[in-house]
């Protein structure tokens, strides 16, 4: 299959742009309804997962955050209540391939959050690496409330990052929490200052696009799926990706680097 080329949109429901030479931030971007997701937004956002999933190219790391005052609150609602159920579940599958795809990114993805995160929105969050959180941000697993359930992920991701019996609280009940409660139970990494979050996600993902995209990548295949089984064989998960670094360019530019006291240059081979 070709390499597909990841275009910027300036514009759109949909804003993709560059930082700098390897980081890639995602805002979604309809901010008069607080980024709910419509038609085109998850269209959008489908084929740019595809594009990374089937050759990430030149980037090395994925920031993901909202326009104005959210973060995004999930489906439009008011568009779906206007659809028929063959429409609902077309557009709907659209979506589960879109999180899978996502969750299983070779390139980490950070969630910048701040304002509201609810039900396909924190989905969507739970479905980068991690997640950078302002005080504002506001979290709920709302779909209980509404006659749905959580259909993109929520019910596997959420109680993986808080557990079982919280995850159940949370989703049973759509109790919303805010950012320091999301923080004390794991599922956001950092509280940052107000208006801080965006860059603060950008510092991580420049830090990731200076290492090697190889072992980035390798490396988080490991963890991913290692964790989904036990110990020893997730080891032999981390001791495959581990050997399959060992001829690489990179990993001899690395080591020549460092001996030679310079920065690296990895070109991902």
């Amino acid at each position: 299959m070709a390499a597909m080329t990841i275009g910027m949109v300036a514009d759109g429901p949909l804003r993709v742009q560059r930082d700098g030479e390897h980081v890639l931030v995602v805002t979604m971007n309809r901010p008069e309804v607080l980024n709910a997701i419509d038609a085109g937004m998850g269209q959008a956002m489908h084929d740019l997962v595809m594009r990374l999933a089937d050759d990430p190219q030149w980037v090395r790391a994925v920031v993901l955050t909202g326009a104005g005052r959210a973060f995004c609150t999930g489906a439009d609602l008011k568009i779906r209540h206007d659809q028929d159920v063959r429409e609902l579940v077309a557009r709907h599958r659209v979506a589960e391939r879109t999180y899978a795809l996502r969750c299983e990114s070779p390139v980490p993805w950070i969630a910048a959050v701040r304002g509201p995160c609810y039900a396909g929105g924190l989905e969507a969050a739970l479905t980068c690496d991690f997640i950078y959180a302002e005080p504002d941000a506001r979290f709920a697993m709302t779909e209980c409330r509404l006659g749905q359930m959580p259909g993109c992920m929520g019910t596997q991701l959420l109680p993986r990052a808080v557990g079982e019996r919280r995850a159940k609280e949370l989703i049973l009940s759509a109790r919303p929490f805010d950012a320091a409660e999301a923080h004390r139970w794991g599922l956001v990494n950092e509280l940052c200052e107000p208006g801080t979050v965006l860059e603060r996600a950008l510092a991580t993902a420049r830090q990731i696009a200076a290492c090697a995209p190889l072992s980035v990548r390798q490396a988080k295949k490991a963890i991913h799926h290692g964790l989904q089984t036990d110990l020893h064989t997730g080891y032999r998960y981390e001791l495959e990706a581990w050997h399959a670094l060992i001829g690489t360019e990179d990993r001899r530019e690395g080591v020549a680097a460092f001996v030679e006291k310079r920065q690296p240059v990895f070109r991902g081979r």
